[in-house]
């Protein structure tokens, strides 16, 4: 099993100027698995996407339920996790770091700090300060976490670009891994941020955002969606309600069908993966399930026998339908 300094080590190395990191952000464990079975590398926690689970906007959630669900996604798979920390939950530095230090106990790769207190963004003295206490945290423990910092301006009514780059100048200088300066659109500015500085950048897949080929062009070394797919999915969600309401029609069952087959296959691959590293078998009662060496504990489904083939050395033996 890839232990977490692995884990934290190779999420750094998958930072590679002119072929960015697609770097999708789940919102629950079964977006996570989903995810990971479409072949992504590497999961971030989304801070607004989780809120919405809970029917909270962003921006409400607090420390502790934010690393019990950093620590959730980090379980679902096997992939490097980076967590959405937003402001580290702390207006100190020495907050900061104890949020960071907690951070790497639930078995992150990397996470976030942002210069947004929540209502305004913080000066550049006591944002760097803040930064620095994070980078001393992250990189104190064995893992060595790959610490992200973000300059908020564009997102919070302050499209400054050269305030902008000063601020990931700084952030760099004070030890942060990857830089990022969400909302930003214009290829040209992206350019620019990403000759000012010596780390790897991110960029958000924002409206009105150059395509991934134009970042990998532009030198960019991580693409991330926040929370877009997690709203996504609650725009399906709404578009169906609002057709079985207004219509009374279920148009929306062609979505749905495809949704079942992705997450069923996630939840198969994840399984097998886990199968891979086990060794002795073990006996399946009756009703149990339907691999050989599939431990009482992981999910079955009804998809997981019919019509496929067992894997090399794996052998189907019953099913359990689960609904």
């Amino acid at each position: 099993m890839t232990t977490q300094s692995e884990k934290a080590a190779g999420f750094l190395e998958l930072h590679r100027p002119g072929s960015p990191l697609l770097l999708p952000n789940p919102w629950d464990q079964g977006s996570a698995r989903l995810l990971a079975s479409l072949g992504f590398h590497a999961l971030a926690t989304t801070s607004s996407g989780y809120a919405a689970t809970l029917g909270r906007l962003d921006g409400s959630v607090t420390r502790d339920e934010a690393l019990a669900h950093a620590a959730a996604i980090v379980a679902a798979t096997d992939l490097p996790v980076s967590a959405d920390l937003e402001n580290c939950f702390a207006g100190d530095p020495a907050g900061v770091a104890r949020t960071v230090a907690l951070a790497g106990e639930t078995g992150l790769a990397g996470c976030s700090i942002e210069d947004f207190s929540g209502d305004s963004i913080y000066d550049l003295g006591p944002a760097t300060e803040r930064v620095a206490a994070a980078a001393e945290a992250a990189h104190a423990g064995p893992a060595r976490l790959v610490l992200t910092a973000r300059a908020e301006n564009y997102l919070h009514g302050r499209p400054d670009l050269a305030d902008t780059i000063a601020r990931l100048q700084a952030y760099q200088a004070a030890g942060a891994d990857v830089l990022y300066a969400p909302g930003l659109t214009s290829l040209a500015d992206i350019r620019q941020v990403v000759t000012a500085v010596d780390r790897p950048v991110n960029v958000l897949a924002f409206a009105g955002a150059p395509s991934v080929a134009e970042l990998a062009e532009a030198g960019v070394s991580r693409v991330s969606v926040g929370g877009a797919f997690a709203y996504a999915a609650l725009g399906a969600l709404a578009d169906a309600a609002t057709e079985l309401r207004d219509q009374g029609t279920y148009g929306y069952l062609a979505n749905s069908a495809v949704g079942r087959k992705a997450i069923q296959d996630a939840v198969l691959s994840s399984v097998i993966a886990r199968l891979a590293r086990l060794s002795a078998p073990v006996p399946s009662g009756a009703g149990a399930c339907c691999l050989a060496r599939i431990p009482p504990r992981l999910p079955t489904c009804h998809t997981f026998c019919h019509g496929r083939e067992s894997p090399p050395g794996l052998a189907f033996r019953s099913v359990r339908t689960t609904r």
